[in-house]
Protein backbone atom coordinates (compact mmCIF):
# COMPACT_ATOMS: atom_id res chain seq x y z
CA UNK A 1 0.00 0.00 0.00
CA UNK A 2 1.43 3.36 -0.81
CA UNK A 3 2.15 5.82 2.04
CA UNK A 4 1.20 9.17 1.47
CA UNK A 5 2.17 12.35 3.16
CA UNK A 6 -0.26 14.26 5.89
CA UNK A 7 -0.70 17.57 4.50
CA UNK A 8 -2.12 19.00 7.68
CA UNK A 9 1.09 19.69 10.02
CA UNK A 10 0.52 18.23 14.30
CA UNK A 11 0.06 21.19 16.54
CA UNK A 12 1.73 19.85 19.58
CA UNK A 13 4.52 17.05 19.23
CA UNK A 14 7.35 16.18 22.05
CA UNK A 15 10.84 14.97 20.83
CA UNK A 16 13.55 13.53 23.10
CA UNK A 17 16.64 14.70 22.01
CA UNK A 18 18.43 11.68 23.71
CA UNK A 19 16.52 9.53 21.80
CA UNK A 20 17.35 10.93 18.37
CA UNK A 21 21.10 11.14 19.25
CA UNK A 22 22.63 7.30 18.32
CA UNK A 23 24.53 6.33 21.84
CA UNK A 24 27.75 5.31 19.44
CA UNK A 25 27.89 8.86 18.26
CA UNK A 26 31.72 10.58 18.68
CA UNK A 27 30.08 13.84 20.14
CA UNK A 28 28.81 11.63 23.12
CA UNK A 29 32.36 11.28 24.59
CA UNK A 30 33.35 14.93 23.50
CA UNK A 31 30.52 16.72 24.91
CA UNK A 32 31.46 14.81 28.32
CA UNK A 33 34.66 16.10 28.28
CA UNK A 34 33.84 19.52 27.50
CA UNK A 35 31.35 19.75 29.66
CA UNK A 36 33.77 18.34 32.63
CA UNK A 37 36.41 21.08 31.49
CA UNK A 38 33.36 23.90 31.72
CA UNK A 39 32.59 22.88 34.63
CA UNK A 40 36.07 23.66 36.58
CA UNK A 41 35.55 27.47 35.02
CA UNK A 42 32.77 28.31 36.55
CA UNK A 43 34.08 30.77 38.87
CA UNK A 44 36.07 32.27 35.87
CA UNK A 45 33.19 32.29 33.95
CA UNK A 46 31.01 33.96 36.31
CA UNK A 47 33.58 36.91 37.16
CA UNK A 48 33.73 37.58 33.52
CA UNK A 49 30.60 39.39 33.63
CA UNK A 50 28.29 41.85 35.63
CA UNK A 51 25.69 40.63 38.41
CA UNK A 52 22.84 43.02 36.68
CA UNK A 53 21.49 43.39 33.42
CA UNK A 54 20.05 41.61 30.59
CA UNK A 55 21.15 37.75 30.75
CA UNK A 56 24.03 36.95 28.09
CA UNK A 57 24.12 34.47 25.50
CA UNK A 58 25.86 31.58 28.29
CA UNK A 59 29.48 31.46 26.84
CA UNK A 60 29.35 27.76 27.36
CA UNK A 61 27.19 27.66 24.85
CA UNK A 62 29.73 29.61 22.68
CA UNK A 63 32.46 27.66 23.27
CA UNK A 64 30.73 24.74 22.04
CA UNK A 65 29.19 26.30 19.16
CA UNK A 66 33.11 27.52 18.49
CA UNK A 67 33.98 23.58 18.94
CA UNK A 68 31.20 22.09 16.39
CA UNK A 69 32.62 24.78 14.14
CA UNK A 70 35.95 23.48 13.74
CA UNK A 71 35.10 20.11 14.23
CA UNK A 72 32.43 20.28 10.81
CA UNK A 73 34.70 22.48 9.20
CA UNK A 74 31.69 25.11 8.93
CA UNK A 75 33.39 27.92 7.21
CA UNK A 76 31.87 30.83 8.86
CA UNK A 77 29.97 31.97 11.94
CA UNK A 78 26.66 33.10 10.12
CA UNK A 79 26.68 29.30 8.50
CA UNK A 80 27.13 28.00 12.22
CA UNK A 81 24.00 29.53 13.46
CA UNK A 82 21.77 28.64 10.53
CA UNK A 83 23.05 24.76 11.78
CA UNK A 84 22.23 25.60 15.13
CA UNK A 85 18.75 26.50 13.93
CA UNK A 86 18.04 23.53 11.56
CA UNK A 87 20.63 20.44 13.13
CA UNK A 88 19.17 18.75 16.39
CA UNK A 89 22.23 17.34 16.65
CA UNK A 90 24.19 20.68 17.08
CA UNK A 91 20.86 22.01 18.94
CA UNK A 92 21.78 19.06 21.48
CA UNK A 93 25.94 19.37 21.56
CA UNK A 94 25.37 23.34 23.07
CA UNK A 95 22.20 22.19 25.27
CA UNK A 96 19.79 24.22 23.13
CA UNK A 97 15.99 22.92 23.42
CA UNK A 98 14.44 22.29 19.71
CA UNK A 99 12.33 25.09 20.21
CA UNK A 100 14.13 27.37 21.37
CA UNK A 101 15.39 31.01 18.92
CA UNK A 102 19.28 30.77 17.85
CA UNK A 103 20.79 33.64 19.06
CA UNK A 104 22.42 35.90 16.25
CA UNK A 105 25.94 35.38 14.78
CA UNK A 106 26.76 39.03 15.79
CA UNK A 107 26.91 36.90 19.72
CA UNK A 108 29.56 35.81 18.74
CA UNK A 109 32.04 39.56 17.97
CA UNK A 110 30.72 40.74 21.09
CA UNK A 111 31.91 38.16 23.50
CA UNK A 112 35.35 37.13 21.72
CA UNK A 113 37.11 39.92 23.05
CA UNK A 114 35.75 39.09 26.67
CA UNK A 115 36.45 35.74 26.46
CA UNK A 116 40.26 36.39 25.82
CA UNK A 117 40.43 39.39 27.88
CA UNK A 118 39.40 37.10 30.81
CA UNK A 119 41.72 34.69 29.86
CA UNK A 120 38.78 32.18 29.06
CA UNK A 121 39.65 30.49 26.22
CA UNK A 122 43.13 29.83 26.89
CA UNK A 123 42.13 28.65 30.21
CA UNK A 124 39.75 26.19 28.20
CA UNK A 125 42.59 24.97 25.84
CA UNK A 126 45.22 24.59 28.97
CA UNK A 127 42.25 22.27 31.12
CA UNK A 128 41.71 20.22 27.61
CA UNK A 129 45.81 20.14 27.21
CA UNK A 130 45.62 19.06 31.13
CA UNK A 131 42.82 16.45 31.18
CA UNK A 132 44.81 14.61 27.74
CA UNK A 133 48.17 14.34 29.42
CA UNK A 134 46.39 12.76 32.89
CA UNK A 135 44.44 10.54 30.60
CA UNK A 136 47.65 9.20 29.19
CA UNK A 137 47.11 10.07 25.75
CA UNK A 138 50.50 11.90 25.40
CA UNK A 139 54.31 11.15 25.54
CA UNK A 140 57.37 12.96 26.67
CA UNK A 141 59.42 11.61 23.87
CA UNK A 142 58.43 12.72 20.31
CA UNK A 143 57.34 16.23 19.16
CA UNK A 144 56.95 18.58 16.52
CA UNK A 145 56.85 22.16 15.67
CA UNK A 146 55.68 24.12 13.18
CA UNK A 147 53.65 27.21 11.94
CA UNK A 148 51.81 28.77 9.68
CA UNK A 149 50.55 32.01 8.06
CA UNK A 150 46.91 33.61 9.23
CA UNK A 151 46.28 35.98 6.79
CA UNK A 152 44.98 39.60 8.25
CA UNK A 153 41.50 40.80 6.87
CA UNK A 154 42.73 44.10 5.71
CA UNK A 155 43.25 44.45 2.72
CA UNK A 156 46.25 45.36 0.87
CA UNK A 157 44.90 48.38 -0.30
CA UNK A 158 46.01 49.59 3.41
CA UNK A 159 49.85 48.74 3.26
CA UNK A 160 50.67 52.89 2.92
CA UNK A 161 53.91 54.41 3.84
CA UNK A 162 53.99 55.68 7.54
CA UNK A 163 54.46 59.30 7.08
CA UNK A 164 51.72 59.41 4.72
CA UNK A 165 48.67 60.95 6.58
CA UNK A 166 46.58 62.48 3.87
CA UNK A 167 43.48 60.48 2.25
CA UNK A 168 44.73 59.48 -0.96
CA UNK A 169 41.18 58.06 -2.29
CA UNK A 170 40.36 59.50 -5.60
CA UNK A 171 36.88 61.89 -5.89
CA UNK A 172 34.64 62.83 -8.55
CA UNK A 173 34.22 66.55 -9.27
CA UNK A 174 31.29 66.25 -6.81
CA UNK A 175 33.55 65.55 -3.77
CA UNK A 176 32.18 61.66 -3.87
CA UNK A 177 34.48 59.30 -2.66
CA UNK A 178 34.08 55.78 -3.22
CA UNK A 179 34.63 53.32 -0.48
CA UNK A 180 36.68 50.56 -2.59
CA UNK A 181 39.27 53.14 -4.50
CA UNK A 182 41.31 51.74 -6.91
CA UNK A 183 45.34 52.15 -6.20
CA UNK A 184 48.20 51.67 -8.77
CA UNK A 185 51.27 49.68 -6.99
CA UNK A 186 53.03 49.54 -10.14
CA UNK A 187 56.54 51.02 -9.48
CA UNK A 188 56.44 51.51 -6.11
CA UNK A 189 58.43 50.00 -3.68
CA UNK A 190 56.47 48.54 -0.16
CA UNK A 191 58.42 47.17 2.46
CA UNK A 192 57.45 46.92 6.17
CA UNK A 193 60.11 48.99 7.16
CA UNK A 194 58.47 52.07 5.21
CA UNK A 195 54.69 50.69 4.96
CA UNK A 196 52.11 49.57 7.24
CA UNK A 197 48.44 48.94 7.23
CA UNK A 198 46.19 51.54 8.35
CA UNK A 199 43.70 49.01 9.53
CA UNK A 200 45.76 45.72 11.02
CA UNK A 201 48.66 47.55 12.08
CA UNK A 202 50.12 44.45 13.42
CA UNK A 203 50.15 42.55 9.97
CA UNK A 204 53.20 42.38 8.00
CA UNK A 205 53.63 42.04 4.29
CA UNK A 206 55.12 38.28 4.22
CA UNK A 207 55.74 35.13 1.72
CA UNK A 208 56.87 31.87 3.19
CA UNK A 209 58.02 30.70 -0.15
CA UNK A 210 59.28 31.39 -2.92
CA UNK A 211 56.97 32.06 -6.31
CA UNK A 212 54.39 32.65 -3.83
CA UNK A 213 52.35 36.31 -3.32
CA UNK A 214 53.40 38.27 -0.01
CA UNK A 215 50.23 38.95 1.80
CA UNK A 216 48.88 40.99 5.04
CA UNK A 217 49.93 37.89 7.66
CA UNK A 218 50.40 37.40 11.52
CA UNK A 219 51.80 34.05 11.82
CA UNK A 220 50.57 31.00 14.00
CA UNK A 221 52.31 28.29 15.63
CA UNK A 222 51.59 25.27 17.55
CA UNK A 223 53.68 21.99 19.32
CA UNK A 224 52.02 18.84 18.77
CA UNK A 225 53.11 15.48 20.53
CA UNK A 226 53.42 12.73 17.62
CA UNK A 227 52.13 9.66 19.50
CA UNK A 228 48.54 10.74 19.38
CA UNK A 229 48.57 14.33 17.68
CA UNK A 230 47.57 16.42 20.35
CA UNK A 231 48.24 19.81 20.12
CA UNK A 232 49.99 20.71 23.21
CA UNK A 233 50.59 24.84 22.62
CA UNK A 234 49.85 27.35 20.39
CA UNK A 235 51.11 30.98 20.06
CA UNK A 236 50.36 33.67 17.80
CA UNK A 237 53.21 36.52 16.41
CA UNK A 238 54.70 39.25 14.54
CA UNK A 239 55.20 37.48 10.48
CA UNK A 240 58.67 37.71 10.08
CA UNK A 241 61.70 35.39 9.18
CA UNK A 242 62.91 34.48 12.53
CA UNK A 243 59.40 33.91 14.07
CA UNK A 244 59.33 30.59 13.64
CA UNK A 245 62.72 29.33 15.35
CA UNK A 246 62.00 31.93 18.29
CA UNK A 247 58.09 30.77 19.10
CA UNK A 248 59.45 26.78 19.01
CA UNK A 249 61.67 27.66 22.03
CA UNK A 250 59.31 29.82 23.88
CA UNK A 251 56.51 27.22 23.16
CA UNK A 252 59.01 24.07 24.50
CA UNK A 253 59.55 26.50 27.39
CA UNK A 254 55.90 26.79 28.35
CA UNK A 255 55.08 22.85 28.18
CA UNK A 256 57.77 22.77 30.33
CA UNK A 257 56.76 25.31 32.94
CA UNK A 258 52.80 24.86 32.67
CA UNK A 259 52.79 20.60 32.45
CA UNK A 260 56.21 19.91 33.27
CA UNK A 261 56.81 18.25 30.10
CA UNK A 262 59.94 17.69 28.63
CA UNK A 263 60.63 17.15 24.99
CA UNK A 264 63.50 14.71 24.33
CA UNK A 265 63.65 15.36 20.43
CA UNK A 266 61.61 17.46 18.35
CA UNK A 267 60.57 17.43 14.70
CA UNK A 268 61.05 20.80 12.44
CA UNK A 269 60.96 21.51 8.44
CA UNK A 270 63.92 23.59 7.04
CA UNK A 271 62.04 27.16 8.33
CA UNK A 272 63.90 25.82 11.64
CA UNK A 273 67.38 25.38 10.08
CA UNK A 274 68.92 27.84 12.14
CA UNK A 275 72.36 27.34 14.19
CA UNK A 276 71.33 29.74 17.15
CA UNK A 277 68.05 27.89 17.40
CA UNK A 278 70.12 24.31 17.11
CA UNK A 279 72.11 25.49 20.04
CA UNK A 280 68.89 26.56 22.18
CA UNK A 281 67.64 23.25 21.84
CA UNK A 282 70.79 21.20 22.73
CA UNK A 283 70.98 23.44 25.73
CA UNK A 284 68.10 22.26 26.39
CA UNK A 285 68.68 18.70 26.84
CA UNK A 286 66.21 18.74 23.37
CA UNK A 287 67.50 16.60 20.00
CA UNK A 288 66.67 18.41 17.22
CA UNK A 289 65.49 16.69 14.10
CA UNK A 290 65.44 19.21 11.90
CA UNK A 291 65.16 18.97 7.76
CA UNK A 292 68.13 21.25 6.49
CA UNK A 293 68.97 23.24 3.83
CA UNK A 294 71.17 22.81 0.95
CA UNK A 295 74.00 25.54 1.99
CA UNK A 296 77.56 24.48 3.26
CA UNK A 297 80.05 26.25 5.50
CA UNK A 298 83.54 25.90 4.91
CA UNK A 299 85.22 25.80 8.65
CA UNK A 300 88.04 28.11 8.21
CA UNK A 301 85.81 31.27 7.69
CA UNK A 302 83.96 30.56 11.04
CA UNK A 303 84.32 33.52 13.18
CA UNK A 304 85.42 32.54 17.07
CA UNK A 305 81.99 34.18 17.93
CA UNK A 306 80.17 31.81 15.09
CA UNK A 307 81.48 28.69 16.09
CA UNK A 308 78.91 27.48 18.64
CA UNK A 309 76.16 27.61 16.12
CA UNK A 310 78.46 26.17 13.41
CA UNK A 311 79.34 22.84 15.35
CA UNK A 312 75.53 22.72 16.03
CA UNK A 313 74.75 22.58 12.52
CA UNK A 314 77.52 20.14 11.76
CA UNK A 315 75.96 17.82 14.81
CA UNK A 316 72.69 18.25 13.13
CA UNK A 317 74.01 17.25 9.74
CA UNK A 318 75.58 13.70 11.43
CA UNK A 319 71.98 13.21 13.31
CA UNK A 320 70.35 13.11 9.88
CA UNK A 321 71.88 9.41 9.18
CA UNK A 322 70.72 8.60 12.51
CA UNK A 323 67.80 6.11 11.65
CA UNK A 324 65.94 7.95 14.59
CA UNK A 325 65.98 11.01 11.75
CA UNK A 326 64.40 8.71 9.51
CA UNK A 327 61.65 8.07 11.18
CA UNK A 328 60.96 11.37 12.59
CA UNK A 329 57.59 13.48 11.10
CA UNK A 330 57.82 16.57 12.18
CA UNK A 331 60.87 16.79 9.83
CA UNK A 332 58.29 16.41 6.95
CA UNK A 333 55.71 18.95 7.69
CA UNK A 334 55.19 21.80 5.54
CA UNK A 335 53.30 24.86 5.91
CA UNK A 336 52.20 26.02 2.99
CA UNK A 337 48.67 26.78 3.82
CA UNK A 338 47.64 30.25 4.45
CA UNK A 339 44.68 30.59 6.36
CA UNK A 340 42.24 33.41 6.14
CA UNK A 341 40.36 34.17 10.02
CA UNK A 342 38.82 37.52 11.09
CA UNK A 343 41.06 39.64 12.77
CA UNK A 344 38.86 41.14 15.68
CA UNK A 345 41.23 43.81 16.92
CA UNK A 346 44.99 43.11 17.52
CA UNK A 347 45.93 39.36 17.75
CA UNK A 348 47.13 38.58 21.37
CA UNK A 349 50.85 37.66 21.18
CA UNK A 350 52.66 34.80 22.71
CA UNK A 351 49.97 33.40 24.09
CA UNK A 352 46.73 31.62 23.14
CA UNK A 353 44.92 33.69 20.51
Amino acid sequence: MRGKTDPQGSLFFSINMEERIRPDHSLRAIKHAVEAVLGDLTSLLEGSYSKIGRPSVPPERLLKASLQQCLYSVRSERQLVERLDTDLLFRWFCDMDPAEPVFDATAFTHNRERLQANGIVAAFFEKVVTRGINAGLTSDEHFSVDGTLIESYASIKSFKPKDDNQDNAGGDSNGFKPRNAEVNFHGQKRSNATHRSTIDGEARLYRKGDGQPAKLCHMGHAITENRNGLIMAVTVTEANGRAEPAAAVALLDELRERHRVRAKTVGEDRGYDSGPHLLELERRGITPHVAMLNKTRDPETVRPCQWEPFAARVRMRQRQKTPEYAISPGRHSTSKTVTRVRSYGRPKYHGFA
